[in-house]
């Protein structure tokens, strides 16, 4: 079964870290761009980070630029967001997601949602007010 499983949300507090794991089984993360995705209560999915198959381009977005890092072990088979100096606003189910493209679209389309192939179940992060 062909499958991405996201690992690392929680409860923390402003101003601290997780790290997210987006795991695949079922086939390998190499050859894919993997974009992560957030979904707040009542509002649209926004883009979050993208990290290209080779890992040599990422893409932030604005919000989280500066705080958030994208990474990528594929031997692991494993791409990571560690996320730092969290904001309530932070607050939102993360996904991962895998696009079978070229490199250069997660610094062209990285939030196109209609590129990625695979999608996690999601987990959830709460930085409280």
């Amino acid at each position: 079964q062909l499958q991405l499983v996201e690992s690392g949300g929680g409860l923390v507090q402003p101003g601290g870290s997780l790290r997210l794991s987006c795991a695949a089984s079922g086939f390998t993360l190499d050859v894919y761009n993997i974009g992560w995705f957030r979904q707040a209560p009542g509002k649209e999915r926004e883009g979050v980070s993208c990290i290209a198959s080779r890992g040599g381009r990422t893409k932030y977005a604005d919000s989280v630029k500066g705080r958030f890092t994208i990474s990528r072990d594929n031997a692991q088979n494993t791409v990571y967001l560690q996320m730092n100096r969290l904001k309530p606003e932070d607050t939102a189910v993360y996904y991962c997601a895998a696009a079978k493209v070229p490199d250069y679209y997660c610094s062209a389309y990285p939030w196109s949602g209609n590129i990625y192939d695979y999608w996690g179940q999601g987990t959830q992060v709460t930085v409280p007010s």
